[in-house]
């Protein structure tokens, strides 16, 4: 298939339905935008530690997310050569024996699970999965979150037919078809050597039973099916329209960056503080989780909490809560007054721990050091440093992994420039960004482009793009200024470690017991 649009090439969409917003962007081959749909998809949150997503409406919200892009490019889906999908990572989406949705979508903000997540840290059972999974699963991965189902929803767990994830959803929407990939299916349910399904992983968390329910795992440049009649009359795109089996929104945001080869590291701030580095064997350690890479015989070694661009957003909702996309106006006026001579104004201590923490502890937020004298540009200052420190985090924890070869940064404003800079100046070390502005859409695009064969690898399709990053090298007298602060910071989190369970509620204190509620 050769589709050519309006420009003399196939387009491609990427479709990214993240934590809190839905985008399809038409690509050209090489990288460049021509359109981009974009909604918010609402959380649903009226149960405590409950974060879920309606997932017909989801669907429905990304169809018109791609009716919006072809009318944004002036293009049809005829012009369509192919299309990728990523979506937010983790969580939980369940189908009947019907195909139809069991419940709510369950997505990684949820905290249901932390009680049982608890029980097994106490256990042992999260250590001795290490060696085989690579990993301590999440209080949000799936099998955690299928054994609080187990427990909690007998008669939903006994239902299930399908277990897999947000991005296998949307795609089984466009196509009918059911299945996930490898590097969705690495964040719970595969070997770590092998790749593949792991029946150890399943006996180990009393999930046994569930196996049946575990859909075909394709890989990501795979084409795992053809838009249906159906999807076509929703979205506007051409039935038969090929699409990929996608990615992880984890790896597509690094392949989008370009970060695909051994050594290449990509730190994400998005929902997550997601901060990953490629290797060509398995590596396994405490502080972080060794995944399936977009092919077999890669690792993406990743260290992650929820604590970035999520604390900007709810500080955005609390200064302008009625102004579209009020992040993007917070930081569009708020960065230019940011203080330039950082090393003589005393900024006030954040710990971006609204939604989580890179501690197995239950975290909270705090602000320290605050005078009367701040305002709000010096607070979001601050927030904007803290978060960095969180990424800072987790990139010390993956330089133990070997060298890394460049450090590469997406969202969370990193296109601004003075955002650029503050990474490097706190993580000391030169970093890119680039002027891609949908990093994981594109990564999702460029699968789809080696399942319709206009690339024959996803090497081919990365080398093709036409991208001038931005560089940007720790100014000296930052880095040491940043390493200080930075060192208080951790300390201070030690030192209020301690507290968190009793300011986060009894059901989160080490003693409590779960509960259904």
């Amino acid at each position: 298939m050769n589709r050519e649009g309006k420009m003399g090439a196939p387009y491609l969409i990427g479709i990214d339905c993240g934590s809190t917003t839905a985008k399809s962007v038409v690509f050209a081959p090489d990288g460049r935008i021509a359109g981009t749909g974009q909604v918010r998809i609402p959380q649903l949150t009226k149960t405590p530690r409950h974060v879920e997503r309606d997932m017909n409406e989801a669907w429905r919200l990304v169809a018109k997310t791609i009716r919006d892009a072809l009318d944004d490019a002036d293009c049809n889906g005829a012009d369509i050569a192919g299309i990728g999908v990523t979506a937010h990572g983790d969580g939980l989406f369940l189908l009947d024996r019907s195909a139809q949705p069991l419940g709510h979508g369950i997505m990684s903000l949820d905290s249901r699970a932390f009680a049982l997540h608890g029980e097994w840290k106490r256990s042992g059972q999260l250590d001795a999965l290490m060696p085989i999974a690579g990993q301590r699963p999440y209080p949000y991965s799936a099998n955690t979150l299928l054994a609080w189902i187990k427990h909690f929803e007998p008669e939903r767990y006994r239902a299930a037919g399908t277990v897999f994830f947000a991005k296998d959803w949307l795609r089984f929407c466009l196509t009918g078809q059911i299945a996930t990939e490898l590097t969705e299916a690495s964040t719970a349910f595969t070997d770590l050597h092998t790749q593949e399904y792991s029946q150890e992983i399943l006996e180990a968390l009393g999930l046994e039973d569930i196996a049946s329910a575990l859909p075909p795992m394709l890989s990501s440049c795979d084409q795992a099916g053809k838009v249906t009649a159906e999807a076509a009359r929703l979205t506007g795109l051409l039935e038969g329209t090929p699409v990929s089996a996608g990615l992880h929104d984890v790896i597509a945001a690094a392949v989008g960056l370009g970060q695909i080869s051994p050594g290449d590291m990509t730190v994400t701030a998005g929902t997550f503080s997601i901060n990953e580095v490629i290797r060509d064997r398995p590596l396994v350690g405490s502080e972080w989780a060794c995944r399936a890479g977009y092919r077999k015989g890669l690792w993406n070694c990743m260290a992650i909490s929820p604590a970035s661009a999520s604390n900007l957003e709810w500080m955005a909702r609390c200064v302008a809560p009625d102004t579209p996309d009020s992040a993007a106006m917070l930081i569009d006026s708020c960065i230019g007054r940011f203080e330039s001579q950082r090393a003589s104004r005393q900024i006030p201590l954040y710990h971006p721990y609204l939604f989580g923490s890179p501690f197995e502890a239950p975290a909270t937020a705090s602000f320290l050091g605050l005078q009367s004298w701040h305002d709000r540009v010096d607070l979001f200052q601050a927030m904007i440093e803290g978060t960095i420190f969180n990424h800072r985090h987790h990139v010390d924890d993956l330089m133990q992994t070997g060298p890394v070869t460049s450090i590469g940064i997406s969202g969370g404003g990193s296109r601004r420039p003075e955002i650029g800079q503050i990474f490097a100046d706190i993580l000391g070390r030169r970093v890119m960004t680039s002027p891609v502005r949908e990093a994981g859409a594109l990564g999702a695009a460029l699968t789809a482009s080696v399942a319709c064969s206009i690339h024959n690898s996803l090497e081919e399709a990365v080398a093709s793009l036409a991208m001038q990053p931005h560089h940007f090298t720790p100014r000296t007298e930052l880095s040491g200024f940043y390493d200080d602060v930075y060192d208080r910071y951790r300390a201070t989190a030690r030192l209020l470690e301690p507290y968190w369970p009793s300011l986060h509620g009894p059901q989160c204190r080490p003693d409590a017991s779960e509960s259904g509620n």
